[in-house]
């Protein structure tokens, strides 16, 4: 009996432990979220302008420009993972490879073969551990991304891109990643970053803000050349600053619910110490009352 006591001693003393580990990383996760809200507020405004600007500008000049211009077949599409890096966010990167999978399989039931980028150490473990090839993989600070990183991701992209299929090029770009709608909701997505689908030149007719008119110096074709390669940049980091405000909230979340569970597993084990202490005693009592009552008879 005394041996069950040592052993639920052991498991609430591991518990409280691991209880403390999870609130300190709740706390970490916390402190951290409104840096990374706010960084996805200002990124936001600057990614859909220039997003507006290359829609416009490509629809109001008609230049047949490669980035704007649907092919003629897209016979392998490049597909962007942000995943993260560290785990202890609940179903975060596997809600992420989940919607990867899926639009996988769209992609291959169209007859398209499907070249693989991946962010996050997360992503690498889960195609090293299936086998599968991937072209280039970016991993450190999923939860705090840097331009620098969006910028050759970018770079990779776009020369892809520019490759011609024989030689390992692709027709189009998707990126999928985490939506952050609220601390509690945050949604996987898909977003085909090339080609560019093009708005039109005039805004809606229940709008009130006009698109500006361009005039080009010296053309537009040089002009899309330049705004191409930073609209990729500005789309592909907000999807991370998006990302990264996601896997903390999750790991937020995540955190208390495992410091929570850790709770009540201390409150069980202490129940059942209290139990088994209770026994022994009871046990204790009996053998003494029994042993007594054997000298009386003796």
């Amino acid at each position: 009996m005394g041996a069950q006591i040592r052993v639920y001693r052991q498991k609430i003393a591991s518990t409280q432990s691991m209880g403390k580990i999870f609130k300190a990383m709740e706390l970490i996760a916390t402190s951290r979220i409104g840096k990374a809200r706010s960084r996805m507020t200002a990124s936001l405004p600057y990614a859909n302008a220039i997003t507006r600007a290359v829609s416009a500008a490509a629809s109001q000049s008609e230049v047949d420009h490669p980035l704007t211009t649907e092919p003629e077949q897209v016979r392998r599409s490049a597909v962007l993972i942000l995943s993260s890096d560290r785990g202890l966010a609940g179903a975060y990167s596997a809600s992420v490879l989940k919607q990867a999978e899926g639009l996988t399989e769209l992609l291959r039931d169209e007859g398209k073969e499907v070249k693989y980028y991946l962010v996050g150490r997360k992503a690498l473990a889960y195609y090293d551990f299936r086998g599968r090839e991937y072209a280039k993989v970016w991993t450190g600070g999923t939860d705090n991304p840097d331009f620098e990183t969006a910028r050759e991701i970018g770079a990779t992209l776009l020369e892809d891109f520019a490759t011609d299929f024989a030689e390992g090029g692709v027709d189009e770009i998707h990126v999928v990643y985490t939506r952050f709608q609220s601390m509690v909701v945050q949604e996987p997505v898909v977003t085909r970053l090339l080609p560019l689908e093009v708005v039109e030149g005039d805004a809606p007719a229940d709008s009130s803000e006009l698109l500006p008119l361009y005039e080009y110096e010296p053309e537009p074709e040089e002009v899309l050349d330049a705004l191409l390669p930073r609209y990729i940049e500005s789309r592909i980091f907000a999807a991370m600053l998006q990302a990264a405000a996601s896997e903390l909230a999750a790991r937020q979340r995540a955190m208390k619910a495992a410091g929570d569970n850790a709770t009540e597993l201390v409150k069980k084990y202490t129940r059942l110490r209290n139990n088994a202490r209770q026994a022994e005693i009871t046990q204790e009592l009996t053998e003494i009352v029994g042993g007594a009552d054997a000298l009386n008879a003796s």
